[in-house]
C-alpha cells in the first residue's frame, strides 16, 4: 500500500474527522483563557497587545478577529493574574485532547497517571506561551539590534531591509517549534526527533496553507454573517479550528506511520 493511501486509511480508521471536531471544541474553550493569560504576562514585557493581535491576524480568517478582540478586551486579566494555575488549567484542555488523539494515532494505551497527563499538558501550554513571547519579543529587540549592527556596518538601509525580510520567517519557525514539541512529548511513546520532524514540517506547512486558503475563501466568497447573523464569527472560528485540528492530527498520523514502517526495536511507553 502506498504511503498516501495508507495515511488516508489510518486517518479515517482512527476517526480523524471526529477527533478534529473534538479538538475544535476544546480549542474554542481553551483559546480565550490562553490568550488572556498570555496578555497578562505581556503586561510585564515591552510588547503591545496589538502585536499579539497582529500575530494572530496573519493567519486567522477576517470574521474571527472581531470575536477574538472583543473577548480579549473584556476578559478579566486582573483575576487571571492572581489565578495563573486556573488559567493554565483551562488553556491546557486543548493540549489534553491532542494527547488523546496522538495516542490513538500510535495505537497505544494511556498508562500515565491523570496527574502526569495533566502536568504534561500544562507544561506544553506554558512552553507554547514562552515560545510565542519569544516570537513577540524578537521584533522588539530585533529592531534595536538591527539598527545597532547596521550603524556599525555602515549600510543601514541594506541591512534593515534584509532584517525585515528575515522577520517574516519568525511565525513559521515558532509553529515548527511548537508542533515538534507536541509530537515529541504528547504521545505516550518514546520517540526520537527524526520521527517527529516530518509530521511537524507537514503540519506547519499544511496549517499555514489551509489557514490562508480558508481566510481567502471567507473574505472573498463566503458570507457566514448573512446565514448565521451575530454567530457568523464563531462559526468561522470553529471551522478554522476544525481544519487546524485536521492538520495537527495528520501530522501525528504521518509520524506514527513513519515510525511503524521503520524496522526498529519496539519502544516502551513512557512511564
Amino acid at each position: 500500500m502506498s504511503f498516501l493511501k495508507e495515511l488516508a486509511w489510518r486517518f479515517f480508521l482512527h476517526e480523524g474527522p471526529s477527533k478534529s471536531a473534538e479538538l475544535a471544541y476544546f480549542f474554542l474553550l481553551s483559546l480565550f483563557p490562553f490568550m488572556i493569560f498570555l496578555l497578562t504576562l505581556i503586561g510585564y514585557l515591552p510588547v503591545k497587545t496589538g502585536d499579539v493581535i497582529g500575530l494572530i491576524e496573519q493567519y486567522a480568517p477576517e470574521d474571527t478577529m472581531s470575536v477574538i478582540e472583543e473577548t480579549l478586551n473584556t476578559g478579566n486579566r486582573g483575576l487571571l493574574s492572581f489565578g495563573i494555575i486556573a488559567a493554565l488549567w483551562s488553556a491546557s484542555n486543548g493540549l489534553n485532547a491532542i494527547v488523546r488523539a496522538f495516542n490513538h494515532a500510535y495505537e497505544v494505551e494511556e498508562n500515565r497517571s491523570f496527574i502526569m497527563v495533566r502536568l504534561t499538558s500544562l507544561l506544553l501550554t506554558a512552553a507554547m506561551v514562552f515560545t510565542i513571547l519569544v516570537a513577540l519579543l524578537l521584533p522588539v529587540f530585533g529592531r534595536a539590534i538591527g539598527h545597532f549592527i547596521a550603524n556599525l556596518d555602515g549600510t543601514p538601509e541594506m541591512f534593515l531591509a534584509a532584517w525585515s525580510a528575515l522577520r517574516w520567517g519568525i511565525s513559521p519557525l515558532v509553529l515548527l517549534v511548537v508542533f515538534t514539541a507536541l509530537y515529541f512529548f504528547a504521545p505516550n511513546k518514546r520517540l526520537s526527533f527524526k520521527f517527529v520532524l516530518p509530521g511537524a514540517v507537514a503540519a506547519t506547512a499544511g496549517w499555514i496553507l489551509v489557514s490562508m486558503l480558508f481566510s481567502y475563501y471567507v473574505s472573498e466568497f463566503a458570507n457566514y454573517s448573512a446565514t448565521y447573523g451575530s454567530l457568523g464569527g464563531i462559526i468561522v472560528l470553529m471551522i478554522w479550528f476544525y481544519l487546524s485540528g485536521m492538520m495537527i492530527i495528520l501530522g501525528g498520523e504521518i509520524n506514527a506511520l513513519l515510525h511503524k514502517r521503520k524496522i526498529i526495536p519496539e519502544e516502551n511507553p513512557r512511564k
